[in-house]
């Protein structure tokens, strides 16, 4: 790895010793830079943001608990790890250091390997978290691809893998299942990149050969995403695969039935449907709210699971705020 590609790590402290110490033991792993007071540290990563800090807590002027404020008040800087390293050794001086932001707290006199674990391991922690953020916005664009091709507008992806969050945790889903739940639903028609536009933008209906190329778009969508032991983009080809499968078994590709329909294949069918119906399209004006409400009713124990559509009724006012948040236009919400 070249120097220039190594990771950055700004060190602040008023005593030169304590950074000389610093820079023997991270020198070799990292580039490194140096402040011996808070306005200069400021100045610093103004210049170039580092990957990490290290920063003292008991400097002359600004203190190292006011440094740090400083970096989460600015949204510049405030996903930089702060790491205090400081003499203070009280729980009530910790937990003053968390509070004001840091992830960590060194210390002194500081170890070396303990120094090497730690920066190691918030430094891996930072590459995962931008990893996991470029992961999902790859998923977002191709889920708006798919839309575009289908000239719908991304805004239907947003606002159905909101509505699906909302009822997967009004399901029993928890947050963290919610969210992978919303970063996934996007992908559910991702499929339609595999489509012919002849048959995806046909202004009439589909006759029998082209309705069932239609529904392979379902088996492709899980093709593009592939294979994955667990996760967020599991959970994707679940969706992808399973969300134009029908409680009563009359679905596409399998004819999955009830509870054979993944959880979130379900849940997708409905918040996709739903915003589709209340939707303006080329070819059809939005239904009302009631209107749609209407219709997944009806459709209790056909095409939607029973328990799930009443766990989106009894959502409504949720569901509304996310439609007014991200409407097409007026028009959309005056049909409601």
């Amino acid at each position: 790895m070249s120097n220039t590609t190594l990771p950055l790590i700004l060190a602040v402290d008023d005593e030169a010793s304590n950074l000389q110490l610093l820079r023997q033991i991270l020198q070799d792993h990292y580039r490194l830079r140096f402040a011996k007071d808070g306005p200069r540290a400021l100045e610093l990563v103004r210049e170039e943001a580092p990957d990490l800090i290290l920063l003292d807590v008991m400097m002359p002027g600004m203190s190292g608990y006011e440094v740090c404020a400083a970096l989460k008040a600015d949204p510049r800087t405030a996903g930089i790890p702060v790491i205090f390293v400081t003499a203070l050794t009280d729980t009530e001086d910790e937990l003053e250091g968390f509070e004001a932001g840091a992830v960590d707290y060194i210390t002194k006199p500081v170890s070396p390997p303990i120094v090497r674990a730690r920066v190691r391991t918030h430094l891996s922690l930072v590459r995962m978290e931008a990893l996991r953020e470029s992961r999902l916005e790859i998923v977002q664009r191709l889920g708006l691809a798919a839309e575009y091709k289908d000239n719908e507008t991304g805004l239907h992806v947003i606002r159905m893998s909101h509505f699906s969050r909302i009822l997967g945790l009004a399901a029993g889903m928890t947050e963290s299942e919610a969210d992978d739940l919303l970063h996934a639903a996007p992908m559910h028609d991702v499929g339609k990149i595999g489509i012919p536009d002849r048959i995806l933008q046909k202004p009439g209906p589909l006759d029998p050969d082209e309705w069932k190329i239609m529904q392979s778009h379902a088996t492709i969508g899980a093709e593009i995403i592939g294979d994955h032991p667990g996760g967020m983009l599991a959970l994707a080809r679940n969706i992808a695969l399973t969300h134009h499968e029908k409680w009563d078994g009359s679905g596409y590709p399998k004819g999955l039935k009830g509870e054979d329909i993944p959880l979130e294949g379900r849940i997708t069918a409905i918040a996709d449907v739903f915003d589709a119906l209340t939707s303006v399209r080329p070819y059809k004006k939005a239904w009302t709210e009631e209107e749609a409400l209407e219709f997944l009713v009806k459709q209790k124990g056909l095409h939607f699971d029973p328990a799930l559509v009443e766990l989106f009724i009894a959502q409504m006012p949720a569901i509304r705020a996310i439609r007014e948040r991200w409407a097409e236009d007026a028009q959309e919400l005056k049909a409601a």
